[in-house]
Formats: structure tokens, sequence, C-alpha cells
């Protein structure tokens, strides 16, 4: 997969306080990826786009599209990479 491609699956993430306690909890970062994004496939674009290396991802359908909630293996990486893309 390249940048282009990563681009489309995964769309922006997505921040509010919840997802921002996340971070610090349970090392967990949440974005807007695309309807047909399976999981290996988010997996593969967050190492892409990123350079983190994810351990899970769960997805749920909202009314703002599908997230993704993707766990990394430290807190150190979660909160490293939420700096990176403005969460924090």
């Amino acid at each position: 997969m390249n940048a282009d491609e990563a681009i489309k699956v995964v769309l922006k993430p997505y921040i509010t306080e919840k997802t921002f306690a996340l971070v610090e909890r349970e090392n967990r970062i949440c974005f807007i990826v695309k309807d047909t994004a399976t999981k290996p496939k988010i997996m593969e674009a967050v190492k892409v786009l990123y350079n983190e290396e994810p351990v899970a991802v769960n997805v749920c359908r909202t009314v703002y599209g599908k997230k993704a909630f993707v766990k990394f293996q430290t807190t150190e990486k979660a909160r490293d990479l939420a700096t990176k893309i403005g969460m924090l």
C-alpha cells in the first residue's frame, strides 16, 4: 500500500473529549475511515501514514461514518502520534 491509497482509507482523526481520554487510558486513537475499509487495511494504512505499528483495530459505524479505534503498544507511542496529528 502506498501513501495515496492509505489517505483514501484513513480519512481523518476523530477528536472529542472521550477520544482524547482514550489516548492516556487505553493507548488508542480514533480515526474516521472509509466505509469499505477492513481492519487489516486500516492497520496497514496507519503504519504507512504515521510510521507506527498498531497492535489492534476495533471498528464501529456511527452517524459520523465508520470509526476505527487503533490501539498502540505503549502510551508513549499513542501520545507521540496524537501530538504529531494535532490532538494534544
